[in-house]
């Protein structure tokens, strides 16, 4: 396969087909690379609100390296992968301190900066800079395997090296950032994932060696994920004098720094739950079981029992707030989205 052949019919396909999304609008490289990252692992549907309230509040490489944690982490609340959040931060800090508050247009400096690999690095650099830097990820990879219908596995690294060096070779100087964002929209939207691919809209079909040979669905290649393991956890919403309890998760792992309701490891009972409250030196008034929740990261599936507890008197030990400081304040992760969920029920908000 010869890609060369792609660039024309792809550039003018994207110039008719392109969709309307709000980092598109004003493509500076800090709207870039903002949009680049919250991108991964999550929908474009999803991340549209989110991108245009976090560029709202955090217009620039300044005012993102001066954010207090609390707020950045509020700001990303519901978009997962939080280590994203705090890698911007600790990047925009670096641009600070040695770019005066802008991001390189060299490739190999924004690969330097946290949270930037080779493929957020070729986004910014090709979509706001203009520069021949190709930008490969799964929507790019799944492309070209299904042009060339290789049965190469699409996850290993040398696989991606490879395609990168053979588009950076055919780039339209002039197009650079249309050319990438075409070939991303092309399998966001037409050449697509788990599916069908929607081959009689797409202007590569002629070209495309799975398609001719009836194998599309076949592929991309790509090895299994290992399977994700399962943790049984108990979840407490703690009631007292209008407040709810919260305590901070530890500054590593899982959640790093994140705000959550008190919970133990483990499908505790009744009597169990009882204890651990003791144990607290919580004295509840009641106790009633909760509905249970799942939760699914990319390697850990949580497995939540709930139980509502009204007590006697808040205790030290957690942080107490009203419902309304919880749901506008604290950055509570998305994992306890069921037991927010109750909690705003029980506050009257619909």
């Amino acid at each position: 396969m010869e890609f060369e052949k792609i660039v024309e019919p792809l550039l003018r396909w994207y110039e008719k087909n392109a969709r309307q999304l709000p980092w598109r609008d004003d493509p500076t490289p800090y709207r870039v690379w903002i949009s680049e990252i919250m991108l991964q692992q999550t929908r474009v549907e999803a991340v549209k609100p989110y991108f245009e309230r976090f560029v709202r509040e955090l217009p620039n490489v300044k005012a993102l390296a001066e954010v207090p944690d609390e707020k950045l982490l509020k700001l990303w609340e519901g978009l997962g992968y939080y280590s994203r959040a705090r890698s911007l931060k600790k990047a925009a800090i670096l641009l600070m301190e040695r770019f005066g508050g802008e991001l390189p247009t060299d490739v190999e400096q924004l690969r330097k900066l946290p949270g930037i690999g080779d493929y957020t690095a070729g986004s910014i650099a090709s979509i706001a800079f203009g520069l021949p830097e190709p930008a490969v990820d799964g929507n790019v990879l799944r492309v070209a395997a299904r042009l060339q219908n290789s049965r190469e596995d699409i996850t290993q690294p040398a696989v991606k090296k490879e395609l990168r060096e053979r588009l950076k070779k055919v780039y339209p100087k002039e197009q650079a950032s249309a050319f990438t964002q075409s070939l991303m929209e092309l399998g966001a939207t037409v050449c697509l994932p788990n599916g069908e691919p929607l081959c009689g809209e797409c202007p590569l079909a002629e070209l495309c060696e799975a398609h001719r040979a009836g194998t599309q669905n076949e592929l991309p290649v790509k090895a299994a994920k290992p399977k994700r393991r399962v943790e049984n956890r108990t979840v407490f919403l703690i009631l007292s004098n209008g407040t709810a309890a919260l305590r901070r998760r530890p500054e590593t792992g899982l959640l790093a720094g994140m705000w959550e309701f008190p919970c133990q490891k483990g499908t505790l009972t009744p009597e169990q739950a009882e204890k651990t409250l003791a144990e607290w030196g919580i004295k509840a008034e009641t106790i009633e079981p909760l509905p249970a929740a799942k939760h699914i990261f990319s390697h850990v599936e949580w497995h939540m029992t709930g139980y509502l507890v009204k007590a006697e008197k808040p205790v030290l030990g957690f942080v107490w707030a009203s419902p309304e400081e919880v749901l506008g304040d604290y950055p509570v992760p998305s994992a306890y989205r069921a037991y927010l969920k109750i909690l705003r029920h029980l506050a009257g908000e619909k």
